[in-house]
């Protein structure tokens, strides 16, 4: 991923003015926030989460769910809006996510979701912001 080239760069002094020290540490050193400390966990209205480093629209809220794991999960993302890259740190062996606009990492994908994709897409609320539906 480090090679990759994507449409929203900044310089990392550019990052440090945009996000918080808690956003910066997940999204840019692949860092994860405690598990339940984010309101987003709880944001059950109508409408879009977006990327917190490039604004690019993620998961709509009807594919978000309660997965008990103390971090807003999704069951799938919004068309292009998410790659994946293989995560083997800490001795195991993940799916990492990131924002395909910016790179910004947001969480991982488990195989463990509902129907109808079986996935679970577990994101750090850090790195998310939410427009409710107008």
């Amino acid at each position: 991923m480090d090679a990759h080239t994507f449409a929203v760069t900044r310089t990392d002094a550019e990052w440090r003015d945009r996000l918080t020290p808690e956003q910066y540490q997940v999204m840019r050193n692949h860092g994860t926030e405690r598990p339940g400390s984010c309101a987003l966990l709880h944001e059950h209205r109508s409408g879009t989460f977006s990327c917190a480093g490039c604004d690019t629209p993620l998961f709509e809220s009807t594919l978000k769910f309660e997965s008990g794991t103390g971090w807003p999960s999704f069951n799938d993302p919004l068309p292009g809006a998410i790659e994946t890259t293989e995560d083997r740190a800490y001795g195991m062996v993940r799916t990492e996510c990131h924002c395909a606009t910016c790179g910004s990492h947001l969480g991982h994908v488990f195989p463990d979701g509902p129907p109808p994709t079986g996935l679970r897409y577990c994101i750090n609320g850090v790195a998310l912001n939410f427009a409710p539906a107008e």
